[in-house]
């Protein structure tokens, strides 16, 4: 067995790599001082990967959407106690998101860490699926996706996805649809477990109050040895332009909520780590709490503080989107859009560089203190093939010209959409 030391003497921080005869990647961030345990074991699988097959077969698996969710949810049940009523005798908090492309299973613990693991590793490697049970779980997350279509947070973010993508599954909410999910049995269920729940399609990370030696003890013990396999994921092709440029809905809410979107098209499948920075330092230069458009829209009593900017990328997509509560959405997106043109136009200019790249690199060191930042990011650097420390060299290496390269091919009005949630009106 393979353990790495993997240090940065300018943070003064550690953690070490894993590479278990399992197939599995460990990561393992011991954090001193720190009473608590942060643990996450997540699968390189989400809502977005409804096309696939093992390389060596003959045919593609074509699965319903939301199933990558609906597996998440079947996994915390066996034929005894649930994950949950296990996890309720050791005090510990347990949880477990599906993304666009990532499962993660997790727990956090002042104590009894080593049965936490153990609970961890024992029932997401032990699948128990029935035509009875899966049929039950049906009715369930039927409720909660009619739940979902009244939360506006949600609904102006889907509802924009599929303003923007013709054909890119990301436009499809990730618990799928009631008629979906309806199509889902055990055999479909075990089937993408058995493609994606392959050890060597995953990685456990653990910060905090943790001891090395005692995580590989337990995952010696527990893992279960997976045959390598290679997955192709088959997306369909995504034209370069948006489908409509305005979508709106009514749901009951005070003040109408926007999410503007700038669609990208690049000729690889992901981002790479430098230009996900790139990205991130445009929209604070832009739209961050101390830029130009930041004040004028607070001023002009456009916006609330709610107001945000962030940078949605995974497998297959990209956009640069803007978000908030408003008045007059329209009127804000002009805005918006405006002092995109002026920086388009005029070039970021090295002060406003250097001021968004040492706040977003101080953001990035303040971060290592939060234990549940950091598993996440071990995990999310892993799928990426990345290191934890990778950031820091980027942000010491990239120039103005770098970013204004970087604005000249995104933030194009001609891709861009903007979704709205009106108040339903007062009978």
């Amino acid at each position: 067995m393979q353990i790495e030391k993997i240090e940065n003497k300018q943070l003064n921080e550690k953690y070490y790599k894993i590479n278990h005869p399992s197939g599995l990647k460990i990561f393992v961030m011991p954090k001193e001082g720190y009473s608590s345990t942060y643990a996450l074991f997540g699968t390189k699988y989400g809502s977005i990967d409804n096309c696939f097959r093992i390389v060596g077969e003959e045919e593609y698996t074509q699965v319903p959407e939301g199933i990558a969710h609906f597996l998440e949810h079947k996994l915390f049940e066996s034929e005894d106690l649930d994950a949950f009523e296990r996890y309720a005798k050791t005090g510990a908090s347990a949880n477990a998101f599906t993304s666009f492309d990532r499962t993660c299973y997790l727990f956090s613990c002042s104590g009894k860490f080593k049965e936490n693991l153990e609970i961890l590793l024992d029932f997401v490697q032990s699948p128990y699926f029935t035509k009875q049970t899966v049929e039950k779980e049906q009715g369930i997350i039927g409720q909660e996706i009619r739940m979902y279509k009244d939360v506006p947070s949600w609904e102006v973010l889907f509802n924009l996805l599929r303003a923007m993508y013709h054909n890119h599954p990301v436009a499809i909410d990730i618990a799928g649809t009631e008629e979906s999910i309806a199509q889902i049995d055990d055999k479909l269920l075990y089937k993408c477990y058995e493609t994606f729940y392959n050890l060597n399609n995953m990685a456990l990370a653990v910060a905090g109050n943790v001891d090395v030696d005692e995580v590989v003890e337990i995952a010696d013990r527990l893992l279960k040895t997976s045959k390598k396999q290679e997955v192709e994921r088959v997306f369909k092709e995504e034209p370069a332009a948006i489908v409509e440029r305005y979508v709106e809905e009514k749901l009951s809410v005070a003040t109408p909520v926007f999410n503007l979107g700038f669609k990208e098209t690049w000729n690889t499948p992901e981002r790479t780590l430098k230009e996900e920075i790139c990205a991130d330092i445009i929209l604070e230069i832009i739209a961050g709490n101390t830029s130009f458009l930041y004040k004028k829209l607070i001023d002009e009593n456009l916006v609330n503080t709610s107001f945000s900017s962030e940078y949605f990328t995974g497998t297959g997509f990209a956009a640069m989107l803007f978000s908030g509560e408003s008045s007059d959405p329209e009127a804000v997106a002009g805005k918006i859009k405006e002092r995109i043109r002026y920086y388009k136009e005029n070039g970021i200019g090295q002060e406003d560089f250097e001021c968004a790249r040492k706040k977003l690199y101080g953001r990035m060191i303040m971060s290592f203190n939060d234990i549940e930042f950091l598993a996440d990011s071990l995990i999310k650097s892993e799928f990426m093939q990345e290191g934890l420390f990778d950031d820091i060299e980027v942000f010491k290496n990239l120039t103005v010209d770098d970013i204004n390269n970087h604005l000249s091919k995104v933030l194009d009005e001609e891709y861009s959409a903007l979704s709205v949630i009106y108040p339903t009106e007062e009978e």
